[in-house]
């Protein structure tokens, strides 16, 4: 799972964040995010823990001080961005992607870009319960109408405007 690690954004993505980690829980799944405790990751992660759900972090040292490890689940801890990127992804089955900023975007870019070049088949789904990802979903769309990215690439990532949506893409796509 993918997303910002901001205390000050609407906290109406903090409240987003909350409901998913909690559905992650209830639905038996594990929670693999960034491993801090801050931000909607923070509140992701804790609302999973607390519905009694299984959750990794992955936080490389030098972000320990800003990030803050939450408390009381199993985290591994790296060197690099690029090796919690790859740790991430090899313990994921599948990406959900909240609000998030520059890192957040950057994260999802890239297992949306490994998608592109067939080296997984994983699903990924970008959740917000507003208009947040819209205009990345219309980037993709132009970057596809000039023919720069193919058109099958529409179909890699999913757009969920609910945690159920959100659920049922995934579960669609595992069953593909």
């Amino acid at each position: 799972m993918y997303c910002g690690s901001s205390e000050s954004t609407n906290p109406a993505y903090h409240d987003l964040a909350s409901r998913f980690g909690a559905a992650v829980a209830r639905r038996g799944l594990r929670l693999v995010y960034g491993g801090g405790s801050i931000g909607l990751m923070g509140r992701c992660a804790e609302a999973a823990r607390a519905a009694g759900g299984q959750v990794l972090g992955v936080m490389p040292r030098f972000l320990e001080a800003r990030e803050i490890p939450l408390a009381n689940v199993p985290h591994r801890m790296v060197d690099t961005m690029h090796e919690r990127k790859l740790v991430m992804f090899q313990e994921s089955d599948a990406f959900v992607v909240l609000p998030g900023g520059i890192g957040t975007l950057e994260e999802a870019v890239e297992v949306a870009s490994w998608r592109r070049l067939d080296l997984h088949s994983k699903p990924i789904v970008f959740l917000a319960e507003d208009d947040f990802w819209t205009p990345f979903f219309a980037l993709i769309q132009h970057t596809i109408d000039l023919k720069l990215t193919p058109a099958s690439f529409a179909q890699a990532v999913t757009p969920a405007s609910s945690i159920e949506e959100c659920f049922d893409a995934i579960g669609a796509r595992v069953s593909a």
